[in-house]
């Protein structure tokens, strides 16, 4: 903005010019007649003035609207509160790649582990609200958590602004090829009959977890737990024989089932899977009251703008609308969730109170 002042020595005309911005001009220019007017101030008086009184006009020019950049701008982060290769991961990269055809800028993951996903999850609420940090989010850590843990540092749910819903997975009851059972039924006697002596994996805190705790205090077997850093190092520890049960997501496990490297022996959703449809659900083996459906979505911190909000939610729906993203999640194993903000918030309720009761009826508490 360039400024252009003449004072006459007369003192009697004064005259402003201003080139720049419109903003503040005409009220710039009111307030200086209406002081020059009054009190005919002194050369050096004036100029004074003028400096303070262009300091006023200026400052709020960068938030008005019409001066505002549009979003975004610049890189956004997505983090993953759990290590790459997981199911949260895999969702993660596949809306990377969504978001950053759509908005036009790169989308970086940095995988955030440890805690149960609890450590990522803080970075994110703590995060400014602005669009460019955002949480691969869900069941775990959105719907989960909260109903264990007290003292987190942040809320669950109200530390973020749910953006939109992805997919949606379910779990299998996967044993090691070692194990002397076929069936679920031969499974829970051989686990009756040796009290102790097998073993499954998970990530301590989150549905891998529970779901296995769950099958314990439903069947009345004693199974150890070991815990690991994320599902991936499980699994790889269940196929070479180390432990011997898992529970994991259909995306991580249905391509080893149909290899032969893992026997499948029940699945947790409504309905068999249409890959597996010899394989059994827990309803079905009289264990009932899984919850069918782990959830995974996106969300930001807390006071997020809600036009940058929509903004993201309708480049999401729109990129999982295409045959290519469909493509991706189908070969997975997982259910495309298109909708709004609210229809995820909503989601995540149904998921902390189905969690909720699983917790209870596995008697899981942490200190």
């Amino acid at each position: 903005m360039v400024v252009a002042i003449n004072i006459l020595p007369q003192q009697r005309c004064r005259s402003l010019v201003l080139r720049g911005p419109r903003y503040g001009q005409s009220r710039l220019k009111v307030a200086v007649a209406a002081i020059v007017l009054a009190i005919r101030p002194t050369r050096r008086a004036v100029a004074g003035w003028l400096v303070a009184l262009l300091a006023i006009a200026l400052v709020p020019m960068a938030s008005q609207p019409g001066h505002a950049q549009a979003y975004p701008q610049r890189l956004i982060k997505l983090v993953v509160p759990f290590p790459a290769g997981g199911p949260t991961d895999v969702a993660a990269r596949l809306v990377a790649a969504v978001l950053s055809s759509r908005l036009g800028q790169n989308v970086v993951i940095e995988n955030v582990a440890g805690a149960g996903g609890r450590i990522g999850a803080k970075a994110v609420a703590d995060a400014s609200p602005d669009g460019y940090t955002l949480l691969l989010g869900g069941t775990n850590v959105n719907a989960i958590i909260g109903t264990l843990y007290k003292n987190l540092g942040f809320d669950p749910i109200n530390s973020f602004a749910p953006i939109s819903a992805i997919c949606v997975d379910s779990m299998a009851l996967v044993i090691s090829p070692g194990v002397p059972a076929g069936t679920f039924a031969e499974f829970v006697q051989y686990a009756k009959s040796n009290p102790g002596k097998l073993s499954y994996g998970a990530t301590p805190g989150i549905y891998t977890h529970f779901a296995p705790e769950f099958f314990k205090a439903k069947t009345g077997t004693n199974i150890l737990f070991v815990p690991y850093k994320g599902g991936a190092p499980a699994i790889t520890d269940v196929l070479g024989g180390h432990i011997d049960m898992v529970f994991n997501n259909k995306s991580t496990l249905l391509a080893l089932i149909r290899e032969g490297k893992l026997k499948a022996l029940a699945v947790t959703s409504a309905a068999r899977w249409p890959e597996l449809p010899n394989t059994p659900t827990m309803n079905e083996v009289g264990v009932a009251g899984f919850p069918s459906e782990i959830w995974f979505g996106l969300l930001a911190p807390a006071g997020t703008p809600p036009a940058i909000v929509e903004q993201l939610n309708h480049a999401v729906n729109d990129g999982l609308k295409s045959a290519e993203a469909r493509a991706s999640l189908d070969n997975l194993g997982m259910e495309t969730r298109i909708g709004t903000p609210q229809d995820f918030a909503a989601a995540l309720g149904e998921q902390r109170r189905e969690w909720k009761a699983v917790i209870e009826a596995a008697g899981i508490t942490v200190e």
